[in-house]
């Protein structure tokens, strides 16, 4: 997000206001790294998308599709253990605690056919 490219490019000491276009080759590699070692960059552990990883009780950031995989991984393990919320996310309905009477009727199943 935002916030955390700032971030990054001000511990990489990049002008924010720069292009990705403009930047060299020696940039990337600096923002490139930092965005793979975070805490080694003194980036707060809350910055972080991704903490206190059940597996490992790490922290970390991730991108692309390790975030895919590892919500994907997540979900799995929320059905597996038939928490709440993964079966709500199971029965494709509201996981946060949305009142669901009236909205979010879109995806569900057609009711009642009429008769001849």
């Amino acid at each position: 997000g935002r916030r955390y490219s700032n971030i990054v490019l001000k511990k990489a000491d990049i002008d924010l206001d720069k292009r990705a276009g403009e930047c060299t080759e020696e940039e990337v590699e600096k923002i490139i790294t930092i965005m793979s070692n975070p805490r080694q960059y003194k980036i707060p552990d809350w910055f972080l998308n991704r903490q206190k990883d059940i597996i490992d009780g790490k922290y970390s950031q991730l991108t692309s599709s390790n975030l895919d995989s590892k919500l994907r991984e997540d979900l799995e393990r929320l059905k597996k253990i038939r928490a709440h919320r993964g079966m709500r996310h199971y029965w494709g309905l509201r996981v946060r605690g949305q009142h669901t009477k009236t909205t979010g009727r879109r995806g569900r199943t057609v009711g009642v056919s009429k008769k001849k």
